[in-house]
């Protein structure tokens, strides 16, 4: 048997006929479009799943027919459902005929498109035996047959296996959208994609969200010109929402401006599902940290041993070396280096495919990730998932717990493990929602300026075009068909460096700009290397020194995507102690010892955000839980718990006693809804502090973006002094005890049509603009990150940007336009702050609530109040915290009830 379980050469192939009765009508007339020896070899691979299900296995159902017929389609589906398979089938089955008839060509006909490497890579592994079965059935059919041949080219493909693919040809060949883009500006082997008639486009609702994906899209219509023939584009994606806007990114537009036509296969509710949510503790605010911890670990053995392979995810990189490490401490006799393992980013190239590796073969017992294993290889052992605290997405959510039951017609199984209260009820909806099939919904990236400026120094690079032409065929990607012309204008003169002042900043011009002719062309010996090198989307990072700003004493090490929230003042931890953020200079940070609580947890730079889309569904839940609560015992209360939102007793109880004691302690006033957002003002007279506590469901991004705006007005007009933490739930502002802030007025002077203008506002001079600067300047290429044979770090491209974002002010460059639009747009999705800001006052009410002395804030403003120091993980300050404002809050409703 080959590793596929197909028999070996010896078999008769029978077993299609054994299915026969069973296979509907449809499913006959399906195999029957197909080749003999692919009908032979499907039946014979799947033999097992269609006796199973009785029919053959949706996804190919459906898009086998599509894709003989050369139409366009979009398979939206579960891992583990056969999409991939069931995209290629077709596309094996018409170059099987070239093959029968001697006419494959040493061209490429297909080309997989993959966002990682590892998948490129599994996938050229699993098409080996399929083409090499099918083959040898053709040829026990005594058909003469080409061998259909198919290779990788990626990054880490050498340069000799390039240079003997323009010999030797694949016919089908697995790449990635950047080196897609680097092959249609390569002169030998562009001449390869001529002849392309199928594009696959695996996991793109991995892509379809990200600057990759807007990459792909323009690579697509640059292949569209270079191909005689219009290709067939197939997507496969896991579950997404909306459909029809990722449809519509695959297929662009046609050169009559009109939308391509497109199939859309919904089958992604067609797997079972069995999630729970577990609690280690009834009551997570009394019970001691270590108490929780022996639970959880408890908990995890037990699940581990009543299974063949967990995998087990987290949501940081830190969190899955704990995870592993406390198993194999605690358990030693059952978890060592020979049954367990660890994956993520970070790790060495070596350590992640040996682990790939072992999964794929089931000889791992447990596997700890964060988020590197949400996508990619098979893992057909696989029947546990757990998710230790909230995957922050319903679509997270399914896709990691989707890893479990990876087979045709499998059960997806997850236990969902939460240590704290926020959490649970998060997580519980989260759950409630899947099980109603609500996905939350991807944005796709609109008029990336930088993206643009890439591809058209590549066509450049090429040959000279006309600009209107370019113009039209670079607005048939779905991501700019709306594209103003001005902005293309700015592109175009940003190229030909007419901006003054562009070659002293070392700026130089990448094509000739030819207004009178409207006409482009490249422009430099250098310029096909300089695209070859610097192209694509993924940025380079670096971690920052810290230092403290008196005696320049070396503290450690940031990522330095954690200044994306660092404001000056801002306190976080590094090697057990509090440090205040003063400044910046280049890739060291400065700062100075202090008390203070943190306002940022040191884990941000990992953080998933809550979805809006989960967020609003949140506070819909507050509504139904407050109506229940009313007239509804507890015991039903908690059953409804149990059987709604698939809570175990633990959770459910934990769920019911923070909205209990909250309702107890301030009513129902103090609980935001869809239309209402509670500030909850507390004053601290032992530390001499005020809080504001903004209880606002929706999200970390939707929370940066409002807290940014009402900072930046209340520092313009009031105070500039204040600290501000942001979470999913909310946000926190922290005054002098003896400020006052009428935060009603302030949201009456934030107009929607000013929002734009407010956030860059507010953004300008901040490291999260300076970060996003630089990022973009190396996709513009003002900055090279590699030239002539040398590379230039993170770090030092990071001190030319900001010596650079200066000028690009001043010149308005459009590399500071796309800095802005990126944060605004994509970062802090300046759409669904839109939405809520436009319903304030008419549908949304602020609510503005004091805590009177001595009185702690409520049980929900508690977890606000923490928000720098929420990792539980690491700190038992936040612990401690809880359930000393917790006894004083029971004190008070006790007082209450007497």
């Amino acid at each position: 048997m080959s590793s596929n379980g197909i028999s070996s050469s010896e078999s008769k192939f029978t077993k299609r006929e054994e299915l026969k009765e069973k296979l509907t009508e449809e499913d006959e007339t399906i195999l029957s479009q197909l080749e003999d020896e692919i009908g032979i070899w499907f039946t014979e691979r799947f033999y097992e799943t269609i006796d199973k299900i009785g029919s053959l296995f949706t996804p190919a159902q459906k898009a086998i027919p599509l894709i003989l017929k050369s139409e366009n389609v979009l398979i939206s589906s579960p891992t583990g459902t056969g999409k991939t398979l069931a995209s290629f089938i077709g596309i094996i089955n018409e170059l099987l005929k070239l093959s029968k008839k001697n006419q494959l060509k040493n061209q490429v006909y297909c080309l997989y498109i993959s966002p990682l490497r590892a998948l490129a890579n599994d996938i050229k592994r699993n098409l080996k035996d399929p083409l090499d079965e099918i083959i040898e059935i053709s040829k026990k059919k005594e058909n003469k047959v080409q061998k259909i041949r198919h290779a990788i080219r990626h990054g880490d493909t050498s340069s000799y296996k390039r240079s003997k693919m323009l010999d030797v040809t694949p016919h089908i060949l697995n790449t990635t959208p950047e080196t897609l883009a680097i092959i249609l500006n390569a002169p030998k082997f562009r001449e390869k994609l001529r002849s392309v008639k199928w594009v696959i486009i695996d996991e793109i609702h991995s892509l379809a969200d990200s600057k990759r994906g807007v990459h792909l899209s323009l690579s697509l219509e640059r292949l569209e010109v270079l191909t005689s023939n219009s290709f067939v584009r197939i997507g496969c994606s896991a579950t997404i929402e909306p459909l029809d806007s990722v449809a519509k990114f695959l297929v662009g537009y046609d050169s009559k401006n009109k939308l391509r036509p497109y199939n859309i296969i919904d089958t992604r509710f067609i797997r079972k599902m069995k999630i729970k949510l577990v609690a280690p503790d009834v009551d997570l605010i009394n019970a001691s940290k270590d108490k929780i911890t022996y639970r959880l670990y408890k908990i995890l053995h037990k699940l581990i041993q009543r299974h063949e392979n967990t995998l087990i995810f987290t949501n940081t990189r830190h969190g899955a070396e704990s995870i592993l490490l406390n198993l194999r401490k605690k358990y030693s006799r059952f978890y060592g280096d020979h049954n367990s393992g660890c994956h993520h980013g970070s790790l060495g190239t070596k350590d992640r495919i040996f682990v790939e590796k072992k999964l794929k073969q089931g000889e791992l017992k447990v596997v700890t990730t964060s988020t590197s294993l949400e996508l990619g290889i098979d893992m057909p052992y696989i029947d546990l998932v757990i998710q230790i605290g909230s995957p922050k997405t319903i679509c997270k959510l399914i896709q990691r717990i989707g890893r479990s039951g990876h087979e045709i017609g499998g059960v997806a199984r997850g236990i969902v493990l939460v240590m704290n209260r926020d959490d649970l009820m998060e997580c519980a909806v989260m759950i409630n929602k899947a099980k109603q099939n609500f996905l939350d919904s991807i944005q796709i990236p609109k008029n990336c300026l930088d993206v643009l400026t890439q591809h058209i120094f590549g066509t450049a690079i090429n040959s000279k075009w006309d600009v209107d032409e370019l113009k039209k065929v670079l607005k048939r990607s779905y991501c700019y068909h709306y594209l103003p012309d001005e902005d293309f204008e700015k592109v175009l003169d940003y190229l030909a460096a007419n901006y003054v002042g562009m070659e002293d900043k070392k700026i130089y011009a990448k094509i000739w700009y030819d207004k009178d002719k409207n006409m482009i062309g490249r422009r430099g010996r250098l310029s096909r290397v300089i695209y070859f090198t610097n192209q694509g989307t993924i940025p380079d990072e670096f971690s920052c020194d810290v230092y403290t700003r008196n005696n320049k004493r070396f503290i450690g090490n940031l990522d330095e995507i954690y200044l994306e929230r660092l404001r000056k003042g801002d306190i976080f931890v590094l090697g057990g102690r509090n440090y205040e953020f003063r400044y910046r200079r280049g890739g060291k940070i400065y700062v100075d010892l202090t008390n203070k609580n943190p306002t940022i947890p040191h884990w941000y730079s990992e953080k998933l955000p809550l979805s809006f889309d989960l967020g609003i569904e949140i506070l819909k839940f507050k509504s139904k839980f407050l109506k229940k609560i009313n007239h509804t015992p507890k015991l039903k209360i908690i059953e409804w718990l149990k059987n709604d939102y698939n809570c175990d007793k633990n959770s459910a109880n934990n769920i019911y006693n923070l909205f209990y004691t909250q309702l107890h302690y301030l009513g129902k006033k103090s609980i935001s809804t869809l239309n209402k957002i509670v500030i909850e003002e507390y004053i601290d007279y032992d530390n001499r502090k005020k809080y504001f506590l903004f209880h606002s469901n929706y999200g970390l991004k939707f929370n940066e973006g409002l807290s940014r705006i009402l900072a930046h007005l209340i520092s313009k007009r009031q105070v500039k002094n204040m600290l501000i933490s942001v979470g999913d739930l909310g946000f926190c502002f922290i005054f002098k005890y003896n400020i006052t802030i009428d935060f009603k007025k302030y949201f009456e002077r934030i107009k929607d049509k000013d929002l734009f203008m407010f956030l860059k506002s507010a953004l300008w001079n901040s490291q999260f603009l300076k970060r996003y600067f630089r990022i973009n300047a190396t996709r513009f290429l003002a900055i090279l990150r590699r030239y002539k044979g040398r590379t230039r770090s993170a770090r030092s491209q990071q001190v030319s940007a900001d010596f650079l974002i200066y000028y690009a002010k001043r010149s308005r460059l459009p590399v500071l336009d796309e800095a802005y639009r990126e944060i605004i747009e994509d970062k802090l999705q300046i759409n669904h702050l839109s939405k809520i800001i436009s319903q304030i006052n008419e549908q949304i009410e602020i609510e503005h609530l004091k805590i009177e002395d001595p009185d702690p804030p409520t049980p929900l403003g508690v977890g606000l109040l923490g928000l720098g120091i929420s990792d539980w993980t690491r700190s038992k300050d936040r612990k401690l915290m809880l359930k000393d404002l917790y006894d004083k809050i029971n004190e008070k409703i006790r007082k209450k009830q007497i």
